[in-house]
């Protein structure tokens, strides 16, 4: 893993809340995977962010998915369920109502939709 999260700061003083939308998002990120922990749970964690800082957060969790971080992801952008997820559960009223198997990246974005809303 890293051993930075590439934060833009002007000093190690900085209050977080001073940073960028993409900067305070790393942060809070580094914070938790100081524990290293075995399931990480992301809900939304590009939200907000630009796009250089959401391709370093992408990259870091494809990085801690290959070291063998479980990774529960709650996205409600589909490029991003469908890049990064292999398996794909929709719920509704807390009830699992489709599972899509996306190890090779193939669940197709209409049909994911389709499940989510019908």
């Amino acid at each position: 893993m890293k051993s930075y999260m590439g934060i833009v700061c002007h000093s190690m003083n900085q209050e977080i809340t001073s940073l960028s939308g993409g900067n305070q998002q790393k942060a809070v990120m580094g914070k938790w995977l100081s524990v290293r922990p075995a399931v990480l749970i992301l809900d939304q964690p590009t939200r907000g962010v630009d796009v250089g800082a959401k391709k370093e957060i992408y990259e870091l969790i494809h990085e801690l998915a290959e070291e063998g971080t479980a990774i529960l992801l709650i996205s409600d952008e589909l490029e991003e369920l469908i890049n990064l997820s292999d398996r794909i559960l929709v719920l509704k009223k807390g009830r699992v109502t489709k599972e899509y198997d996306n190890q090779e990246r193939s669940t197709e974005k209409t049909r994911l939709l389709s499940s989510m809303v019908n």
